[in-house]
């Protein structure tokens, strides 16, 4: 069956929204997360603005470690080129020894110009800075000492003292371009997309694309782990409906401001702005997982259905959402929401792909 994650952005819409609770927040989400049986929870790393207050997801992971006992955690994702490749290393062997195998480790080449030009980091060469660590990664875990001479990393004969026994740790790899799909299918990692503000059948589309890119590798079939995020929220009412999408909306527009280098700020605030094709709120209404109970396991279902998706990660918390509203969805997903999904589901277990939904499952 299709497994299901938490996943924490920890940003805020109100100035002065003190850092310790949106943090602290999180870390109560997922607490309720690992009692009401989700099989994961995945950690954001941004920088310099309210869209999210972590930098440093792996910190996220080894805390919350110390305060759960089975849920995986994991960064979804780790900015690979904004570290010393050799630090980040270190420190993700770390994080395997501390939190063992409920370590998942989640990684990408980054998306905003913001963010780089305040690292000195130069985006047009984040993919291959990327490719070259996982390179550097196979090298430095796979041997007590090791040399590396690349493009952007040379060393000399070294050891990484915290050098993970078992190897590298189950990896996921965020981004929706072909490059990145490819990249995923040659090295067996788990691939994760957005499912934006967009509905089932576009992640039918994503999902033909994801298995064009496995198939330009001669990784044929359509059976390919794959992680999908989406937007999620039990309401009460369409009023509360409508504010849960005026704060999903904030969260999308910040994101595509980041990535297009639209952004404006005011002191350390991302001011909200419409971007291009912005949907208006009744589309989203009708496409995403929010409202009653049964509708939001309905299309959470039909979502799994189009995409074959082995994972779903849910942003319950969205920029101003409140806890209250997280604390309902994540009680009603394990009363409510994912007995209905899995016996739909069962009815026909050929519609979510032949996968085996674990999420630390390799495709």
């Amino acid at each position: 069956m299709v497994s299901f994650g938490l996943f924490c952005l920890m940003g805020y819409r109100d100035r002065g929204s003190p850092v310790s609770d949106v943090l602290g927040n999180a870390v109560r989400m997922v607490q309720w997360a690992e009692e009401a049986g989700f099989e994961a929870a995945w950690f954001a790393e941004h920088h310099f603005s309210n869209y999210c207050v972590c930098p440093s997801p792996l910190l996220m992971v080894n805390h919350c470690a110390g305060l759960t006992k089975r849920i995986k955690l994991g960064p979804a994702v780790i900015v690979v080129p904004l570290y010393h490749p050799v630090r980040l290393l270190a420190e993700i062997g770390m994080t395997q020894a501390l939190c063992g195998d409920r370590l998942l480790l989640g990684l990408g080449s980054g998306y905003q110009p913001y963010e780089f030009e305040r690292f000195d980091a130069d985006l047009g060469r984040s993919k291959a800075e990327l490719e070259e660590f996982l390179a550097l990664m196979d090298r430095a875990y796979a041997n007590e000492t090791f040399t590396f001479d690349g493009d952007f990393t040379t060393l000399p004969e070294t050891c990484i003292s915290t050098r993970p026994p078992g190897g590298v740790p189950p990896i996921w790899v965020a981004g929706d371009s072909e490059s990145t799909h490819r990249l995923a299918a040659r090295r067996g990692f788990v691939p994760i997309i957005t499912g934006r503000w967009f509905g089932a059948d576009y992640l039918a589309e994503q999902r033909e694309r994801i298995n064009a890119s496995y198939a330009a590798e001669s990784m044929g079939g359509a059976a390919h782990e794959l992680g999908i995020l989406r937007f999620v929220c039990v309401t009460e009412s369409d009023e509360e409906t409508r504010d849960y999408l005026v704060n999903a909306r904030q969260q999308m527009r910040f994101a595509a401001a980041l990535r297009n280098r639209q952004e404006a700020m005011e002191g350390g605030m991302l001011v909200e702005r419409p971007f291009s094709g912005e949907p208006p709120l009744e589309e989203m209404a009708a496409n995403l997982p929010v409202g009653d109970a049964e509708t939001v396991a309905a299309r959470l279902t039909a979502d799994i259905r189009a995409s074959g998706a082995s994972h779903m990660m849910l942003n319950i918390q969205a920029a101003g959402s409140t806890m209250a509203q997280a604390e309902r969805t994540i009680r009603a997903f394990a009363s409510d929401i994912r007995p209905a999904i899995e016996r739909a589901l069962a009815e026909d277990p050929g519609a979510a792909g032949q996968h085996s939904g674990r999420p630390d499952a390799r495709p």
